[in-house]
């Protein structure tokens, strides 16, 4: 046996960066870097381009491919297929938003490409057309996940973008490749392979539910995580053998998985085993094979880099403008920032495409480092754009216009421990220093001024904003800008109201150690549980569930709901357990 070519010596290398990038970027405070982005980083640095301590030998190659095809499991599992429900009555609906988000991109992507073609910098239009309209979920994915956003409605409408533009650029490639082969079998092996996941999910839906399953889902047995990786190979081999990526078949055993809606529990430890080990192996080996000093010897490299990532950003910043009508302008180009990342298909299409003489050499390492390129800005500028998801307490409120009204609230909220700035004079709204709170709070005499730099606060900053005015029939404008109404009359009447009738309610919400808290039940995963059966309820007591327009006194054999708002109360560490798990 070649002992050289199974050393372990460049895995232990790649598996000790993989695990210190994360304690090198916490301990520099670099937040603002995804892992991803630093993965591949520390990769260059050890590989090719860097000290070449790092050689792929046969470990290295099968690990590195089980982290891509992992990492497009885990891409189709984290799909909420509740979005794709026309019927569901939410603000945004990401199925909606997204699906014609990918149009508008393909469509960009299509006219850039000819314009590329002006300029001789590529022959194949159409080919270009689907590097540059593809979207990265191997990076999307884990930037989202460090943002906290996956399950909100911005976090879902990204990701469906990323999952049908994925999805879809991966079907025509293979249709592509098939044509320009003259080989008009492999569409309808595709078609095929569709059918066959179809029939999977019937028949895997139908034998979860026999009683054994729950025997030999503990233990040492596991034979839910055994039927994951049964699943996920059966694919691969199917995909492969019906002239497909075998990305794509990963992705649908996700997808599959994904609609079976397993438990939360069982979730986390396939994300354990994903993003804990195989994953980051991926990412630093992308960084590995990369030859930057090989790359910058051609000549062509400086015009054609330059022009392809200012063609991605194009054909994504500016067709997703649109999502302006449901997010903030931070959101907006946040998004569009982020899903320019393009990585994992394009390193296969490129090497596809130069298997098959499509393109040549130069073209093929240009698309490699445009894709890393775009990995290392995108994701960086969306991390500065849209802010982390707090389940933190409060940090900072900010209130604008000072009067007697105000100033006692501030005195009152300094003393509860929340640091506060009042903002006296109305000019120093336009300071964009002074809108980076958690909370912003409009409180002047003027309605019309609160409403006006309400709107654009929370616009460009996306903080939670509360917007006072003494016209009760101006809340549903300011509701319709995505703010708070606040109106003193109404709180001063609800106030009295409540110490007339139950007095020790107040005495309860004022004291620090007691408090309440709303929550909406998000996790579909937990749609039909019984409050009983929930595992990490430990110090936090449910008071009431509000679903549709009744309301409801909970108890054990209460069954949870997607959409459900819960009204609970308990320590503060509890309740960020709790948030986390449901929304």
């Amino acid at each position: 046996m070649n002992q050289a070519a199974h050393s372990p010596i460049s895995l232990l290398i790649v598996i000790s960066v993989a695990f210190l990038v994360p304690i090198l970027l916490h301990r520099l405070r670099w937040n603002m870097v995804p892992f991803v982005v630093a993965e591949i980083i520390a990769g260059m640095i050890i590989g090719k381009s860097g000290f070449n301590m790092v050689h792929e030998d046969s470990w290295l190659s099968i690990l590195s491919l089980f982290g891509l095809i992992f990492l497009m499991f885990l891409s189709g599992l984290e799909i909420d297929f509740d979005a794709f429900s026309l019927k569901k009555k939410t603000k945004v609906n990401p199925f909606v938003v997204a699906s014609l988000a990918f149009i508008l991109i393909f469509a960009a992507s299509f006219f850039v490409s000819l314009g590329l073609k002006t300029t001789g910098a590529i022959t194949q239009t159409f080919f270009m057309t689907l590097i540059i309209s593809t979207i990265s979920l191997g990076v999307v994915v884990p930037v989202l996940k460090e943002r906290g956003i996956t399950e909100t409605p911005l976090g879902q409408t990204i990701l469906l973008i990323a999952v049908i533009s994925d999805f879809v650029t991966m079907i025509l490639l293979a249709v592509f490749v098939s044509l320009q082969s003259h080989d008009s079998t492999k569409p309808l092996l595709l078609l095929s392979l569709f059918a066959v996941t179809f029939a999977l999910y019937r028949v895997i839906k139908a034998f979860r539910r026999a009683p054994f399953m729950e025997q030999l889902s503990a233990g040492t047995v596991q034979l839910g995580t055994r039927g994951v990786f049964l699943l996920i190979i059966f694919f691969v081999a199917l995909s492969e053998n019906m002239g497909a990526e075998n990305i794509i078949g990963a992705f649908l055993a996700g997808v599959i998985v994904s609609i079976l809606a397993p438990r939360k529990a069982f979730v986390h430890q396939l994300d354990a085993f994903g993003y804990g080990f195989l994953i980051p192996i991926f990412f630093v080996m992308v960084g590995v094979k990369l030859d930057l000093w090989m790359l910058l010897k051609n000549p062509n490299i400086y015009f054609f880099i330059p022009l392809l990532l200012l063609a991605l950003y194009v054909s994504k910043v500016i067709p997703l403008l649109i999502l302006r009508r449901w997010f903030s302008w931070r959101e907006t180009i946040g998004s569009g920032m982020l899903l320019t990342s393009t990585l994992s298909l394009v390193i296969a299409a490129a090497a596809l495409a130069l298997e098959k003489k499509m393109i040549d050499q130069s073209l093929h390492d240009g698309l490699i480092l445009v894709a890393i390129l775009s990995c290392f800005i995108s994701p960086v500028f969306f991390n500065k754009l849209v802010p982390v998801r707090k389940d933190e307490a409060v940090t900072s409120v900010g209130i604008f216009g000072a009067n007697p009204i105000t100033m006692p609230v501030a005195l009152q909220l300094e003393k509860a421990g929340f640091p506060v700035t009042v903002y006296a004079e109305e000019k120093e709204v336009e300071d964009e220093s002074a809108l980076e709170h958690d909370i912003l709070v409009f409180a002047s005499e003027d309605d019309d001024w609160n409403i006006a730099h309400g709107k654009r606060a929370h616009d460009c900053t996306g903080s939670k904003t509360i917007v006072r005015t003494e016209k009760l029939e101006r809340h549903q404008e300011i509701k319709n800008n995505r703010c708070i109404p606040f109106s003193t009359l109404f709180s001063a009447s609800t106030l009295l109201k409540t110490l007339i009738e139950s007095p020790g309610t107040i005495e309860f919400i004022s004291t620090a150690e007691h408090a309440l808290y709303s929550l909406v039940m998000g996790n579909r995963r937990y749609n039909g549980l019984l409050l009983r059966d929930l595992p990490f309820l430990r110090n936090v007591l449910i008071l009431r569930i509000y679903r549709n327009e009744g309301i409801i006194i909970p108890h054990g054999d209460t069954e949870l709901q997607t959409g459900d708002r819960l009204i609970v109360t308990g320590s503060r560490s509890s309740i960020r357990s709790l948030r986390r798990e449901f929304e």
